[in-house]
């Protein structure tokens, strides 16, 4: 039998790496302990006790972390590996455009089955074949990787989602982009052509 002092131990050993992860990672989901020999029922005791808060469903972190604008788009990437944001919340990751999406616009593969997040908001788009794989770019946001579609992508998938954004979104985010020089024109037609939308794009592409 193990005595008190050995568990008290433990636990306390487990509490302290438990800590040092989630200052680490930001945020944390409890399957992610098991490569590191903890617990779940250490991080749900701390979340008891008020020392870590938790936001939707499973995804746990410190009430003093270091937050960034971001934050959404790392708790929405951290249940969804596999996604990729896109569209509104690529262009303000970006800085690019006027643009202010109150959802984080998620770009998943066709067959792909649906993430389950109920927080924060989540606008789900449906890509297929390069048009998904194509201008994937990776940024380190609080310890989360999150896969996010390069600027030239998105613009090119503004014009391609134009009817679920607005036709003005698009040619925004056109025009500021080759106004600041952010983007080449060969790289808008690459993804032009990617995306099929290179006759819809090309009478835009040849006003600027």
């Amino acid at each position: 039998m193990i005595s008190a002092d050995v568990l008290y131990n433990i636990v306390m050993n487990q509490t302290e790496k438990l800590m040092t992860i989630l200052r680490n990672t930001g945020i944390l989901r409890p399957r992610d302990l098991k490569q590191h020999g903890i617990s779940p029922s250490a991080l749900y005791s701390l979340h008891r006790q008020g020392v870590v808060m938790r936001t939707g469903r499973g995804l746990y972190f410190l009430p003093d972390g270091d937050f960034t604008e971001n934050h959404s788009l790392a708790e929405v990437c951290k249940r969804a590996p596999n996604g990729v944001i896109c569209l509104l919340s690529a262009l303000r990751f970006h800085q690019l455009g006027t643009q202010n999406p109150f959802e984080v616009w998620l770009a998943i593969e066709r067959k792909a089955r649906c993430p389950q997040v109920d927080y924060p908001p989540l606008r789900v788009m449906y890509y297929s074949g390069d048009a998904f794989t194509e201008g994937i770019e990776e940024h380190l946001i609080e310890g989360v990787t999150v896969r996010i579609y390069s600027l030239p992508k998105t613009v090119v998938d503004c014009f391609k989602f134009r009817h679920k954004i607005g036709l003005d979104v698009a040619i925004e985010a056109l025009q500021e982009c080759r106004r600041a020089r952010r983007c080449t024109h060969q790289e808008l037609w690459r993804y032009a052509k990617i995306c099929r939308v290179a006759n819809v794009m090309q009478p835009y592409l040849e006003m600027i």
